[in-house]
């Protein structure tokens, strides 16, 4: 008798392998959509094909009213490290999220308007308005070791992702920067629906995205930093309407993420705000009145050295 299979076997065979890869293909593929939906979801956020998104506020804490916000960040242990700006009165300071005292603080020279500020390692990398010029401070002290010059046409936000920096200037253009060198190594054009986004302001690099505030808006974008493409908006104007309307008249704008990686926090401020909000978000399912590019989108502003 021989011990090769016959043909008919050899088809059966066949036919089972044929059934069952699809089926381990469909296996995997959701596999790996669950770890995607999970990540998502323990931070917050309910998967929808709806690039827009709202905000609950799940915790308020305070913020001290006098500062400028230009730059905002996580540095564990409950604590945050920001870049305030206005000239005479621009800094970097470490704050206690619980209570929002500033436990230190490096002032700024008089003729330096502070701005974008991100974490790397032991170094705190800052970067000033109107000028090409930024600083790189320790991170346990505060002490100022070094002075830098980028090659931005402006200094606005900055964010990592603990290989690159990356930063703003305040048009559309998003800089991706070599933290050895601080030379630019790329730069990308931030469009949403073939239409540019300016006045990208302060950054934060959240699960694989670039955040953005835009200024002069109350909307985030969600960059993708391998195109510039806009993935999503995230809408957060009822945060200034309860300011205003509990009678903090002296607010400014929305500006300022921060995000603890940990524990799946993020932090959002404005300049001048006497609160400082961790929010999650949610999908819109109401329809938005007025085009997303008449509410996140304003016209390009150019600023000349006083």
């Amino acid at each position: 008798m021989s011990s090769s299979s016959s043909p008919s076997s050899s088809r059966f065979i066949y036919r089972k392998i044929s059934l069952i890869l699809p089926v381990m293909l469909m296996v995997c593929v959701i596999g790996l959509l669950s770890i995607s939906s999970n990540m998502w979801v323990n931070f917050g956020i309910e998967i929808s094909s709806n690039q827009l998104y709202s905000i609950e506020v799940v915790n308020e804490f305070p913020h001290d009213p006098d500062a400028f916000t230009q730059g905002l960040l996580y540095g564990g242990n409950d604590t945050l490290f920001e870049s305030t700006g206005l000239y005479k009165h621009s800094s970097v300071r470490k704050v206690d999220l619980q209570t929002g005292k500033v436990v230190a603080l490096q002032k700024m020279d008089n003729f330096y308007f502070g701005e974008g500020l991100t974490l790397l390692g032991e170094r705190l990398f800052q970067v000033t308005w109107l000028e090409k010029t930024g600083f790189i401070y320790d991170r346990n002290n505060l002490s100022k070791f070094e002075k830098f010059s980028h090659e931005m046409q402006d200094g606005w936000g900055l964010a990592t992702n603990g290989k690159v920096l990356f930063g703003s200037d305040g048009t559309s253009t998003l800089y991706q920067i070599d933290p050895s060198t601080l030379k630019v190594i790329i730069k990308q054009t931030v469009r949403y629906r073939g239409h540019e986004v300016h006045n990208l302001n302060e950054l934060e690099y959240v699960y694989e995205e670039v955040w953005a505030n835009v200024w002069q808006t109350d909307c985030i974008a969600r960059i993708s930093h391998k195109d510039g493409i806009v993935l999503g908006w995230i809408l957060l104007r009822n945060l200034r309407d309860g300011l205003i309307a509990a009678g903090k008249r002296n607010i400014d704008v929305l500006n300022g993420i921060a995000w603890d990686k940990d524990k799946n926090r993020l932090f959002v401020t404005g300049k001048l705000w006497p609160k400082l909000y961790e929010i999650k978000l949610h999908p819109m399912r109401k329809p938005l009145h007025g085009d997303i590019e008449k509410v996140c989108m304003p016209l390009p502003v150019h600023f000349a050295k006083p």
